[in-house]
């Protein structure tokens, strides 16, 4: 198995676990119950979940009026994708061949 696909399934499994705790912690707000830190919530997006975070937030309609999460999520995204783009542009093209196999 390549890096591709290992950072493929790690950002798929962050950001499936990231949608699923947004919307655990809204149904513990409904209930008063114990609640998931908003840093811990704000760490998995950092962390590559921000796509799950940013779908959670909307599915769920949880922490949609806190600054912090519709301004943080959203750039925290925007970072990530200028991080992937700037890997994209500057990992010379050998490396890419080498490990898509063309």
């Amino acid at each position: 198995m390549n890096i591709v696909w290992l950072i493929a399934i790690y950002l798929a499994v962050i950001n499936i676990l990231t949608f699923f705790l947004y919307g655990i912690d809204k149904w513990k707000a409904r209930r008063s119950k114990w609640r998931i830190e908003e840093s811990t919530l704000l760490w998995l997006a950092a962390l590559g979940g921000s796509v799950g975070a940013w779908l959670g937030m909307n599915v769920w309609h949880h922490k949609t009026l806190h600054k912090k999460f519709t301004y943080g999520v959203p750039a925290i995204l925007l970072v990530q994708i200028a991080i992937a783009i700037l890997c994209m542009l500057t990992v010379p093209s050998q490396y890419f061949e080498r490990i898509f196999g063309n």
